[in-house]
C-alpha cells in the first residue's frame, strides 16, 4: 500500500506542542518521500540541525557528514533551481523530538515522552523497510521499540554497530555512529553498507499467500 500524499515536508500535518520552542521554526518536522523505504532517524535538532532551515540534518556538521554520504549513494541530491531543501529518492529524515528548543539543549525524559506519539504515528505512516537511527540516543530508541533488541547498545557499542544490518520487528535497522565522532573509516563503512542493501532486496514483507484459494501472491508490510 502506497501513502497518497506528495507532501514532502510534514506529510501528515503533525501538530506535536513545542512549549517554549525558540529560533525561526518551532519544529523541524519529517522531510521527504512519504513513501520512501528507508528512513533515517535523528535525536533533535539542538544536535543534528534545522532550526533555521525547517529541514533535518541541514545546519550543522553533523548534518553534512551524513548528508555526504547519502548524496555519495543516490538518496540526496541536490536540489535544482530554488527549493527550499534538498531533493530526496526513496529518503525520509526525522528526529525522535522535533521541537526546537533553547540553547539547543537536550531534551528532557518528559519531554521525550510528550512527543514520541507524534514520532511513533509518523514513522509506522511511512512504513519504511529500513530504519538509520542516528547517534546513540536515536540508536537505543529504536533498537528497544523497533527491534527488540535494546541491549546491543550496551553490548557492543555504537563504534561497532556503525553500519551493520541488525534485523528488527518487521524494520531493518542500520546505526549510525554520531557523524561528529567517525573515525577515518566510518565514512566509508556506511557508503558501502548502504550500497550493499540498494544492491539487494531488502524489502522487510511476510507472505499471505497461503490465506488466499488461488495462485496470487500477497506480501504484505
Amino acid at each position: 500500500m502506497k501513502n497518497v500524499t506528495d507532501r514532502i515536508t510534514n506529510p501528515f500535518d503533525m501538530r506535536p506542542p513545542c512549549p517554549g520552542a525558540e529560533g525561526e521554526q518551532a519544529a523541524v518536522f519529517g522531510y521527504g518521500d512519504a513513501n520512501a523505504d528507508f528512513h533515517v532517524v535523528g535525536d533533535h535538532p539542538g544536535v543534528h540541525g534545522g532550526c533555521e532551515t525547517g529541514v533535518p540534518f541541514t545546519g550543522s556538521p553533523a548534518g553534512e557528514r551524513l548528508r555526504s554520504v547519502l548524496n555519495e549513494v543516490g538518496l540526496v541530491a541536490d536540489r535544482d533551481g530554488d527549493g527550499d531543501g534538498p531533493a530526496v529518492a526513496n529518503l525520509f529524515l526525522s528526529y525522535r523530538y522535533m521541537c526546537c528548543l533553547a540553547d539547543d539543549r537536550a531534551p528532557t525524559d518528559r519531554e521525550y515522552d510528550d512527543l514520541e506519539p507524534f514520532f511513533d504515528a509518523e514513522l509506522r505512516a511511512i512504513a519504511a523497510h529500513v530504519l538509520l537511527p542516528v547517534g546513540e540516543a536515536a540508536t537505543r530508541h529504536v533498537l528497544a521499540t523497533y527491534g527488540a533488541r535494546a541491549a546491543l547498545v550496551d553490548d557492543r557499542g555504537m563504534a561497532e554497530l556503525h553500519a551493520d544490518h541488525v534485523p528488527g520487528s518487521g524494520f531493518l535497522v542500520v546505526p549510525i555512529r554520531e557523524p561528529t565522532e567517525w573515525a577515518d573509516a566510518d565514512r566509508e563503512r556506511l557508503a558501502a553498507s548502504l550500497s550493499e542493501l540498494l544492491d539487494s532486496d531488502y524489502r522487510q514483507t511476510a507472505d499471505l499467500s497461503r490465506f488466499l484459494a488461488g495462485d496470487e501472491t500477497y506480501e504484505v508490510r
